[in-house]
């Protein structure tokens, strides 16, 4: 019997890359998964429920059970239709995966506000729209007397946390986002039985190979029999683990490439200058250069 028996997930954006990966080790390990993705290149246009469908009847010919989602995650109709989806087919909700992403890089002076709001909206909002429906779900049932048991595992990045990267200050700003998203989420819905935590994941994908400057290092061929640490399936078993149903581990943000995991820590105090009274422009040019 696998460590998720009879949980039901929702993995967003698992068509393909990491969100494959989550979909099919859940599965593996036990519980039935709702296997979203709308299907759309890195730019977040178009849409194909192939990828989807793939991995689901990949999940059933292992004994599996799954389903396809298209919803548009970005959206909050189609947040509320996935969260609601998954109560429909297997009868509740246990696991909320925020995987889905995508990129349209530009530097600060060219990028454009449908370059910036659609990034927003995927990562950022996408996040956001599925965990409070879940929330509202999950609260309901807590409420209404009945255990719940519940976990979230968001996605940040590098970019955003601990290794901004030039050209997308649209995805760093979003997955910082996500990243307070996860600390303040923890604190609130942890009386209702349920944890959230994140993971900002370094790993070979669509985006990944994508990102400026970066795409030569993930396709780097790998000498056969050799450990891949950008193999997309090295990240799937630290969800699968906080995805557990006695697991206690909660606001936490967890960086994870190939055999690493480094937990990651935000803002903190690093020095202070103080003074007796206001401060003035003068004093600030005398004491301000000695801490920045």
């Amino acid at each position: 019997m696998g460590t998720l028996e009879g949980r039901v997930a929702i993995v967003t954006g698992a068509g393909r890359g990491i969100g494959r990966e989550h979909a099919l080790l859940l599965a593996k390990e036990g519980a039935a998964v709702v296997v979203n993705d709308l299907g759309g290149n890195n730019e977040g246009d178009g849409s194909d429920a192939t990828p989807a469908q793939q991995v689901v009847d990949e999940i059933a010919a292992a004994g599996g059970r799954a389903v396809t989602n298209a919803d548009n995650v970005a959206t909050w109709g189609g947040a509320k239709a996935l969260i609601e989806l998954a109560v429909s087919e297997f009868g509740s909700l246990d696991i909320l995966v925020n995987n889905a992403g995508i990129l349209r890089d530009a530097f600060v002076a060219a990028m454009t506000e449908e370059q910036w709001d659609s990034v927003i909206a995927v990562h950022l909002k996408g996040h956001f729209a599925t965990l409070h429906h879940a929330a509202e779900y999950w609260k309901a049932k807590s409420k209404a007397g009945e255990e719940v048991a519940a976990s979230v595992i968001n996605t940040a990045s590098a970019s955003g946390t601990f290794m901004p990267n030039a050209g997308q200050v649209n995805y760093g700003a979003a997955k910082a986002g996500i990243a307070a998203i996860t600390q303040v989420a923890a604190m609130e819905l942890y009386r209702y039985g349920v944890r959230v935590n994140a993971i900002a994941p370094v790993a070979r994908t669509r985006l990944t190979l994508a990102t400026p400057g970066m795409g030569a290092i993930f396709a780097a061929e790998v000498p056969e029999g050799e450990f891949d640490a950008f193999d997309p399936s090295n990240i799937a078993p630290i969800v699968a683990y906080l995805a557990q149903e006695r697991c206690q581990v909660n606001g936490r943000i967890f960086a994870v490439q190939g055999g690493a995991i480094q937990t990651l820590r935000g803002w903190e105090v690093e020095q202070t200058i103080e003074t007796q009274g206001p401060w003035t422009v003068a004093d600030l040019a005398e004491m301000l250069p000695t801490i920045a």
